[in-house]
């Protein structure tokens, strides 16, 4: 497949949520938990995905994730299963405490819920080790509702998106409040995934590949010539 090319002309500062999700219908990442383009996310899958991904690597965590969805293929048999059990199948993963919450979790969406994940990121955010970036990836990913799923790759893309000059983490209140404005109304979870993507692949910490960057006609920090330096990072002092 051809590298990508913006649609957008040289001249325009606005970033078009069109063009990204061009992008990612074209290179979207094969991931063990990610739905097929058109068919809808299973919320268990998302969720489960979601917290096995925090502070792992995508490597490390797709033979894991593969293994607990064969032995517990829905958030009910997750449920009745022991804790210890899910903590042996978890092992090597690391940062044990999410297995617990994990379990726990799965048991309160049973017994809260019946069975059945809420779609609303407060009422997410109210279950057991589910914070607010995860209850926003869950709630837009899995359910398409219009809320922004920000990590380190998405703030990395919208600071230099924007060339935003303050480093981290001061930066992070206008971060989350610049990607908040980009989501779209329609296909929110397929734009998440989109950003992510872009994050990891193309607008990485390092040697960032502009060229074929979607938004690479409206970045501020591509045209500056910058993105490299961005985002800033507050120095530590000297001891």
């Amino acid at each position: 497949m051809p590298p990508f090319r913006s649609a957008i002309p040289l001249s325009s500062g606005i970033p078009d949520p069109a063009a990204l999700l061009l992008w990612y219908d074209r290179h979207r990442r094969a991931l063990p938990w990610r739905a097929p383009a058109g068919v809808r996310p299973d919320p268990y899958r998302v969720w489960l995905s979601e917290i096995m991904l925090q502070q792992t690597t995508v490597a490390t965590v797709a033979p894991y994730f593969d293994r607990f969805v064969a032995r517990w293929p829905d958030v009910s048999a997750l449920a009745a299963a022991s804790l210890d059990e899910v903590l042996q199948v978890w092992q090597g993963l690391g940062y044990y405490a999410r297995a617990r919450n994990l379990h726990a979790c799965a048991r309160a969406i049973v017994e809260r819920h019946d069975g059945r994940f809420p779609d609303d990121p407060a009422a997410l955010r109210a279950l057991p080790g589910i914070g607010s970036y995860s209850a926003a990836a869950i709630a837009a990913i899995a359910f398409d509702r219009r809320t922004a799923a920000i990590d380190g790759n998405v703030e990395r893309v919208v600071a230099r998106l924007y060339a935003v000059p303050e480093p981290f983490p001061a930066a992070k209140p206008r971060l989350r409040a610049l990607a908040a404005a980009l989501v779209p109304q329609q296909r929110a979870g397929d734009f998440a995934q989109a950003l992510m993507d872009l994050g990891a692949t193309i607008c990485t910490p390092r040697r960032p590949r502009c060229v074929l960057c979607p938004w690479r006609a409206c970045c501020a920090a591509a045209a500056a010539g910058s993105a490299d330096a961005i985002p800033a990072r507050t120095e530590k002092p000297d001891r």
